[in-house]
């Protein structure tokens, strides 16, 4: 499953139902445009784009983008005839979406994808050490029996999503678990911060099927993630 297609469907899904979600079409994956409005309501930073294709409306968690900036909005979704309370008026036609950085993607308080994983060797990082440790490919194995327990796990960073529902979202891998089966990367929500290429040991909660909707679902997460170091 793609991280940020959940990260994006519990944004849509805390804008509105889920019978105006059925109604958002998929738009173009990414929306460039430079600001030349922006209003902050109801948690969500509104900016009016102008693009190559004429100005438009478009919607990411709050941001600090201010007007004359250049921004991409990315894994964007159209919605028809929006209705915002928060802003006191219905759009038209809305992109929603998440911000891709332009500098520090851990500075970057929006919900924005950060590159994916460099290709090449599977990285091996050592399991930690204790007896909660576990490594990645365990935790899945073992996740009906570790539900509700506390776990640490060490791996490398190959993903983070900052400020999702509130939280950090953070995946990890270690060379453990199968590509086939996604068992070989682990998502973990924390308020602590790190960057794509840390090498971390955490301790969590584990937490299994935890299911979005739109068949979007984890088979096994770490919740209240804490960096040990």
């Amino acid at each position: 499953m793609k991280a940020w297609h959940s990260a994006l469907l519990c944004f849509l899904l805390s804008l509105f139902s889920s019978a105006a979600l059925a109604a958002a079409a998929p738009g173009g994956d990414l929306v460039h445009g430079k600001v030349v409005a922006v209003k902050n309501a109801g948690g969500y930073t509104y900016l009016q784009l102008d693009t190559a294709a004429g100005k438009t409306w478009a919607a990411v968690y709050t941001a600090p983008v201010k007007v004359g900036e250049a921004v991409t909005i990315e894994h964007s979704m159209v919605m028809k005839n929006f209705t915002s309370k928060a802003m006191g008026r219905t759009f038209p036609s809305i992109v929603f979406g998440m911000l891709k950085p332009t500098g520090n993607a851990v500075a970057q308080p929006a919900p924005t994808a950060a590159p994916a994983a460099p290709s090449g060797p599977v990285v091996h990082v050592a399991k930690a050490t204790g007896p909660d440790a576990r490594t990645i490919g365990e935790i899945s194995a073992q996740r009906a029996a570790l539900k509700g327990k506390t776990v640490v796990v060490r791996g490398k960073v190959v993903k983070f999503y900052p400020q999702i529902m509130g939280r950090n979202w953070v995946h990890l891998r270690d060379g453990t678990g199968s590509a086939a089966d996604e068992s070989n990367e682990l998502l973990v929500t924390t308020n602590d911060v790190t960057k794509v290429g840390d090498i971390v040991t955490v301790r969590g909660v584990v937490a299994v099927d935890k299911d979005f909707g739109a068949g979007y679902a984890y088979r096994v997460l770490l919740e209240q993630g804490k960096l040990l170091h």
